[in-house]
C-alpha cells in the first residue's frame, strides 16, 4: 500500500505563508477507480470516437480558459506566487495551445502514404492508450495544456498528477474538462502520492508517462518507465546560457537579458541563467545589467523552502569566491534579484541550476570561448544568442548543445514551436507538430 500521508496537497500563499486550503490525498481505491475509468474511456474515445468530436471538446476547454481568465489567474497567484500579469498571460497561452492543436489535429494526424513498387503502404496515426502526466508548479495551466491538449485529440486518455502546491488549479482544470463534455475518464485529476504514481507506471494498462520537473524526479520516473518498458517524455532542468557577442543597442539587449532572468520570478526551466558576455562588452553590460536587476522588486518564489534552497546555493557560491551584488536580503519566500560574478567555471556552483532571480555573469575571451562556456553544463534545454552578425548567429547556434536556440529574442515560445532539450534536460518534445508525435502509434499498413 502507498503512504497517502507522504504528499500533502495544499494551497499555501507564498507571499504570506498562509495555508489557505488542503485537499485530501487520493486513496489507493480512488487511484484504481481513475485508472479503470481512463482505460474504459480509451476503448471508445481512442478507438471509435470521431476526430471532430474530440476537437469540439478541446475547443470548449480553450474557450473556458478565456471565459474564466481572471478567476484562473487569481488561483495561481495564491498557489505559487506568480505575478498577476504573468498569470493572465499563462491562461491566455494555455487557451492558445488547446486551440492550436484543435485547429491542426486533422493535419497532424492525417494518413501518410509511402510509395512502394507494388500494392500500397500507409502510416496511420493512432493513440497509445492511457497516459500518466506529472506536472510542475511553475506553470500550472500551460504545462497541462501542452501535454493534455494533443494527447486527448490523438485519442489517448489522461491520468494527471499535479504538483502538491497546485491542487486548486488542478481542480479547476478538471472542472473545465467536465464542463467541456469530455466523456468520463478521458481526463482524470488525481491527488496521488509518488508511490501511487510508481504503481500506475508499472500497471500494464498505462502505456506512457510524461514528466516536467527536477532531474531527481525525472531519473526516478525514467527508471520506473524503463523497468516496465513504457515510453516516457522528460522535460527537466536547465541552466540556459545567454550569450552576448555584439549589439547595436546595449540598453535594449540588457533589458532582454533582465526579462530572460526575471520571468516568473526566475523560476523558468528555459530562462536565461548564465550570462556569457564578450570581453569588449563585459564591463558596460555588467554595470547596466546589475543596475536593472537591483532596481527590480524582490520576487515571490513558489515557497519559503524554494527560497531557502536558492539562498543555500548563493551562499555556497560566495563561499567559493564569487561576489554577489543585490539590493537586499531574503525575507521568507521574497527573494531580491542579484548578480553573481567571479564564478569559478570549474566549480560546482557554475554547473548548477539557480531557480530564482539570481544571475551568473561571466566574461568570454572570444566566440570560441563563449561557445565553450555555454556548453560547459550538464543541461541542454534552451539558449539565447545576441549578435549583429548574421553569419556568426548561424555558426554559433549550430555549435550550442541545446534543444532550442533563440537568436536576438527572448520570450518567443509559441504553440507551434517544439519545446525540449538534450543531456540532463531530458528527452522528447512538446508543442508544435512534434508534440503530437510522442505518444502516437505510427502504424504501418502494407497491402500487397
Amino acid at each position: 500500500m502507498s503512504d497517502a500521508a507522504s504528499v500533502i496537497y495544499a494551497v499555501v500563499d507564498p507571499a504570506t505563508g498562509e495555508q489557505i486550503k488542503t485537499y485530501p490525498t487520493a486513496t489507493d481505491e480512488e487511484v484504481t477507480a481513475a485508472l479503470e475509468a481512463a482505460e474504459s474511456a480509451y476503448l471508445s474515445w481512442g478507438r471509435t470516437s470521431a476526430l471532430e468530436d474530440r476537437v469540439a471538446v478541446i475547443k470548449r476547454v480553450a474557450q473556458l480558459h478565456r471565459d474564466r481568465r481572471d478567476e484562473l489567474a487569481k488561483i495561481i497567484v495564491r498557489e505559487m506566487g506568480k505575478p498577476e500579469e504573468e498569470a493572465l498571460g499563462e491562461v491566455d497561452f494555455a487557451a492558445e495551445i488547446y486551440d492550436y492543436y484543435a485547429d491542426h489535429a486533422a493535419e497532424f494526424l492525417a494518413d501518410e502514404k509511402i510509395d512502394v513498387e507494388e500494392g500500397s503502404a500507409v502510416i496511420v496515426r493512432q493513440p497509445f492508450g492511457v497516459l500518466v502526466g506529472i506536472m510542475p508548479w511553475n506553470f500550472p495551466y500551460y504545462q497541462v495544456a501542452r501535454f493534455a491538449g494533443p494527447n486527448i485529440l490523438i485519442g489517448n486518455t489522461i491520468l494527471l498528477k499535479h504538483a502538491p502546491q497546485c491542487p486548486e488549479s488542478a481542480a479547476a482544470i478538471q472542472q473545465m474538462f467536465d464542463e467541456a463534455q469530455a466523456p468520463k475518464g478521458v481526463y482524470n485529476n488525481i491527488y496521488a502520492t509518488n508511490e501511487q504514481i510508481a504503481d500506475l507506471i508499472a500497471d500494464p494498462r498505462v502505456q506512457g508517462v510524461s514528466l516536467t520537473g527536477s532531474e531527481r524526479a525525472g531519473a526516478q520516473v525514467a527508471a520506473q518507465a524503463g523497468k516496465y518498458l513504457k515510453k516516457c517524455v522528460l522535460e527537466l532542468g536547465g541552466s540556459d546560457p545567454f550569450i552576448l557577442l555584439s549589439t547595436d543597442d546595449l540598453k535594449a539587449t540588457v533589458g532582454a537579458a533582465v526579462q530572460a532572468r526575471l520571468e516568473n520570478g526566475g523560476q523558468v526551466c528555459n530562462g536565461g541563467k548564465r550570462f556569457i558576455v564578450a570581453e569588449d562588452l563585459y564591463d558596460d553590460f555588467l554595470t547596466e545589467f546589475t543596475a536593472q536587476l537591483k532596481a527590480a522588486p524582490p520576487a515571490v518564489l513558489s515557497s519559503e523552502a524554494a527560497a531557502e534552497r536558492l539562498q543555500k546555493q548563493v551562499d555556497e557560491a560566495t563561499a567559493a569566491g564569487a561576489t554577489l551584488e543585490t539590493s537586499g536580503q531574503r525575507d521568507g519566500a521574497h527573494f531580491p534579484p542579484g548578480v553573481l560574478t567571479g564564478m569559478d567555471p570549474d566549480g560546482d556552483s557554475f554547473h548548477q541550476e539557480f531557480f530564482g532571480p539570481v544571475a551568473m555573469v561571466v566574461k568570454a575571451k572570444d566566440e570560441a570561448d563563449a561557445v565553450r562556456l555555454a556548453n560547459d553544463t550538464p543541461f541542454g534545454l534552451g539558449s539565447y544568442l545576441y549578435t549583429t552578425d548574421s553569419e556568426q548567429a548561424q555558426r554559433v547556434a549550430a555549435q550550442i548543445d541545446a534543444g532550442m536556440v533563440f537568436v536576438n529574442v527572448v520570450g518567443a515560445d509559441a504553440a507551434e514551436l517544439p519545446f525540449g532539450g538534450v543531456k540532463r534536460s531530458g528527452f522528447g518534445r512538446e508543442l508544435g507538430r512534434f508534440g503530437m508525435e510522442e505518444f502516437v502509434n505510427k502504424k504501418l499498413i502494407r497491402i500487397a
